[in-house]
């Protein structure tokens, strides 16, 4: 049974490295993001040993005083991780769900063009948004919105209104962040859906003219349900950072100290960097990310156990 199970064992390793072999060229390709992964998010894995120690600068990680789930019991005590996760979750959500179908709807008018020229130009027009850095969208949105000398409220004013004091209206912000997330994101995000459009078998929809098929009917039986692996690998993928929120997008639409948007406003990232920065709070911190990737990790479970439980070959695993 033993020199059975050891030549077992032999083949498959034979195997392996056969298979390693004729994919040489494919696992270079892939060196750089392997890389990545080890040294940003594999090595730094020990780190959140932080989280159950009352960490100390001298001592360091491992010297440091085991405290078991006291930073845990700080947090939930504190009543702030509900509205935490609450706002990074549905934030998330709402740029998933609106993102996706936005992006789908682009993509399909992005087709239905005829011009090449008109249809390279949008495309670039709305691809641009994408490369604006957050600081420059949040002093656009500073100079659009600001109660003085802002341009919304020079416009209101100039028809004889009273000026709104937008950053002193906590539940206008979600509508304001989405929307700004929608207009940097949606260009970059419709280019996959349009590639996968492109991707369409052409004598499919040929036939679907010849047969007598209108737009709407060649969207409804063609172009979406071939939409539907990308639509839902893209989903998968974003699933998995539902717990981590856009830091640069929050920190600099907001800004730091702006305490009365936080109910409606405050994510995991900022609470993170504020306890970290105007406390110096590291384990309360690493408490705080280690919830987020544990609550995060199980979230994509669920949800590519649901996937495959519906079709397998959407799943991811």
């Amino acid at each position: 049974m033993a020199k059975s199970s050891a030549i077992k064992k032999t083949g498959r390793a034979a195997v392996f490295w056969k298979r390693l072999k004729e994919s040489k060229i494919l696992i270079l390709m892939c060196l750089p993001a392997i890389l990545y992964f080890t040294i940003f998010c594999y090595i730094p894995m020990p780190g959140a040993y932080i989280a159950f120690t009352n960490f100390n600068y001298k001592a360091g990680i491992f010297g440091s005083k085991f405290v078991g789930f006291d930073n845990f019991k700080f947090l939930f005590n504190s009543g702030k991780i509900w509205m935490l996760t609450r706002n990074t979750v549905l934030y998330n959500l709402a740029f998933i769900v609106l993102g996706n179908a936005l992006q789908i709807f682009i993509a399909i008018l992005l087709n239905e063009v005829k011009s090449k020229y008109f249809k390279k130009i949008s495309q670039s027009i709305m691809f641009l948004p994408y490369f604006i850095s957050a600081v420059i969208v949040g002093l656009l949105a500073f100079n659009i919105l600001n109660y003085d000398f802002g341009f919304l409220n020079s416009i209101i004013k100039a028809f004889g209104g009273d000026p709104v004091k937008v950053y002193s209206m906590p539940k206008a912000w979600p509508f304001i962040i989405v929307l700004v997330n929608l207009w940097q994101s949606t260009g970059y995000g419709s280019v996959v859906y349009f590639a996968a459009i492109c991707g369409i078998d052409t004598s499919m929809v040929e036939a679907a003219m010849i047969d007598g098929a209108n737009s709407f009917q060649k969207l409804k039986y063609i172009i979406l349900p071939s939409l539907k692996p990308t639509a839902v690998i893209l989903f998968l993928f974003a699933i998995g950072g539902i717990m981590k929120g856009n830091f640069g997008l929050f920190y600099n639409l907001v800004g730091p100290s702006n305490s009365a948007l936080f109910p409606y406003t405050d994510i995991i990232e900022t609470f993170v960097y504020r306890t970290l920065m105007n406390q110096f709070n590291f384990s309360n911190s690493a408490a705080v990310g280690l919830y987020q990737s544990v609550f995060g990790f199980a979230i994509v479970m669920l949800a590519n156990y649901l996937v495959k439980k519906i079709d397998s070959d959407y799943a991811l695993f």
